[in-house]
């Protein structure tokens, strides 16, 4: 199918699942998860009206960059090897990976700006999966006060793949509380507006759980896999 038309019905399932918990369908930002479609079908979701795209790698990111340039705000959504730091700093508004101290180093390190990070929270505690545990996530933050050129706009979880809603809902209003204690310390680096949560499968429920930023690839631009 066209980006368009998958967009169209992405944007009717926003508008549900907003007036389902009476939000507001503009709090949601769309990000399109480019990492297994060519730099054309990137292209076609900038024309269809997707403003952010996310990749997870370097060399993705980088071949994206080169064709599209400052077309859409650009996103690191996967983990972040810290010696690839030097490689994308320079080309991303965004990084929803940051779960080690190493790695806020080099960032900061690297970046001529203010570089928007989420914090990444395994709040399922799978192994296959990165991130810190939620009641690691505090005391995270508070290590990061020195690193002047990271700001903790939010935090970001991967829900396991599952068809259990109960499952879904817990994990995403974990997150959600955990923020909310994050805004109530006042940590004027880490404003912690912002949740990085739901996918293909699951950004409704998402989205009725609290999420700001939603991450679509499959139902969206499609799989070249």
């Amino acid at each position: 199918m066209l980006v368009c038309d998958n967009l169209n019905e992405i944007q009717k399932e926003i508008a549900a699942a907003c007036e389902k918990v009476n939000r507001a369908k503009d709090d949601i930002t769309l990000i399109a998860v480019t990492k297994y479609v060519t730099i054309e079908r990137a292209e076609e979701a900038i024309e269809a009206g997707v403003l952010h795209l996310g990749e997870n790698r370097e060399e993705g990111l980088l071949a994206k960059y080169e064709a599209l340039k400052d077309k859409p705000v650009w996103h690191f959504i996967g983990s972040l090897q810290t010696r690839k730091v030097k490689n994308i700093i320079d080309y991303v508004d965004y990084i929803h990976s940051l779960d080690r101290i190493s790695l806020a180093k080099e960032i900061h390190k690297r970046a001529n700006k203010k570089i928007k990070c989420f914090i990444q929270v395994n709040v399922s505690q799978e192994e296959s999966k990165h991130g810190l545990a939620a009641n690691e996530v505090v005391d995270f933050i508070k290590q990061l006060a020195p690193f002047t050129n990271i700001e903790v706009v939010g935090l970001m979880t991967m829900a396991p793949f599952t068809e259990d809603e109960t499952l879904l809902r817990n994990c995403f209003r974990t997150l959600k509380e955990l923020q909310q204690t994050i805004q109530q310390l006042s940590f004027n680096y880490a404003p912690c507006r912002e949740l990085s949560m739901g996918m293909s499968n699951d950004y409704s429920i998402a989205i009725e759980e609290g999420a700001t930023m939603i991450r679509i690839g499959t139902a969206l631009v499609g799989n070249d896999k």
